[in-house]
């Protein structure tokens, strides 16, 4: 502050209310200005918000309102999405994470608005996901990557483990294979605890699986079933996410004849709304495979009447994929509802 302002120790001692033998001591670092005290005197001296030094203030109302309305926010989005209504999220979000991308460039980089916009670029880059089509996905990881980049501030190695998971699955759809499993793979060595570690390994054996890395799908499918009913379950943590994962991967890998013989009833685990679109898209590439064109159709339909409700064209490009050679009609209709929501997204 001496440098920068060109001050006098005795100027300084004035403006903070010390003598200015005290401010010597300070400057050659034999007494510190860093517990709380210190820190109100010096905001109330210099008229500074108090969480402008990390105090939170009892008085300092709008800003603690300012964190509660974006930390609830964060959270309602994020709700909003895993019920399959990904756009609403994106609506929540992107104003939010404009606003403080505003107030932090105007110089206002409080430590708990910093976090709390590492977290709202994870909530709308995962949202993005959800809603742009596959030739825009590069879209939702620019979103996530800058997150990573906040996180990484925070030095807060399972907030960082959370962003590089969510980052790394972002990459995975954008069809950036290795650098997926490469993010992924950080946030397991930085997973703090099982539970941290079950929820990155279902992201990392997808990416391993659409690598076609068989022998780090087969590592990391056989830890996360390990792990599945030792933690709490999440939409992803669960034996019916995984079960699709699995499937998916098995004919990632070209293992079509173990994926077949995996084919069974649907899982009595009541799945998100996003996963109930995923699983019957799987479900209905396996039936083909298998030579089941009734079952199939049937599975592909029901996902993409699903998936245009949730408005996922992601999804209904799988669709497309899957059944452009053997389903003609499925394919179409699927195709005509990517189109309609592209059109949508641009009016």
């Amino acid at each position: 502050m001496l440098s920068v302002h060109d001050l006098a120790q005795s100027q300084l001692g004035e403006a903070l209310g010390y003598d200015k033998t005290y401010i010597s001591l300070v400057e050659r670092g034999r007494r510190r200005l860093d517990d709380l005290a210190s820190r109100r005197h010096i905001a109330v001296r210099l008229r500074l918000p108090p969480h402008v030094l990390g105090i939170t203030d009892p008085a300092d109302s709008d800003h603690r309102a300012m964190v509660q309305f974006g930390a609830s926010t964060i959270r309602l989005a994020d709700i909003a999405r895993q019920n399959g209504h990904a756009a609403d999220a994106v609506a929540e979000l992107w104003p939010l994470v404009a606003r403080w991308e505003a107030r932090i460039a105007d110089g206002h980089a409080e430590r708990e608005v910093v976090r709390l916009l590492a977290r709202a670029r994870v909530g709308l880059g995962v949202a993005l996901g959800n809603v742009l089509p596959e030739e825009r996905l590069p879209t939702a990881a620019h979103w996530t990557a800058k997150a990573v980049r906040l996180a990484r501030f925070t030095e807060d190695p399972t907030f960082t483990s959370y962003a590089l998971r969510m980052h790394g699955n972002e990459l995975r759809k954008a069809g950036l294979h290795w650098a997926a499993v490469h993010r992924l793979r950080q946030a397991a060595a930085l997973a703090s605890d099982p539970r941290a570690r079950a929820a990155v390994l279902p992201l990392l054996v997808r990416a391993a699986g659409e690598l076609g890395d068989s022998q780090l799908f087969d590592t990391a499918i056989s830890e996360a079933e390990a792990l599945v009913d030792t933690v709490n379950h999440t939409s992803l943590v669960n034996p019916a996410a995984l079960y699709e994962i699995r499937l998916r991967g098995l004919i990632s890998t070209g293992r079509t004849v173990a994926a077949v013989g995996l084919l069974g009833p649907p899982a009595s685990t009541t799945a998100a709304p996003q996963w109930r679109v995923i699983e019957a898209v799987t479900v209905g590439q396996v039936q083909l495979v298998a030579g089941d064109r009734s079952g199939a159709a049937h599975s592909l339909r029901s996902a993409a009447a699903e998936a245009a409700r949730q408005r996922r064209p992601h999804q209904l490009q799988r669709i497309v994929r899957v059944s452009r050679h053997t389903l003609p009609e499925v394919s179409d209709t699927a195709g005509e509802q990517v189109r309609l929501l592209k059109e949508e997204m641009t009016a």
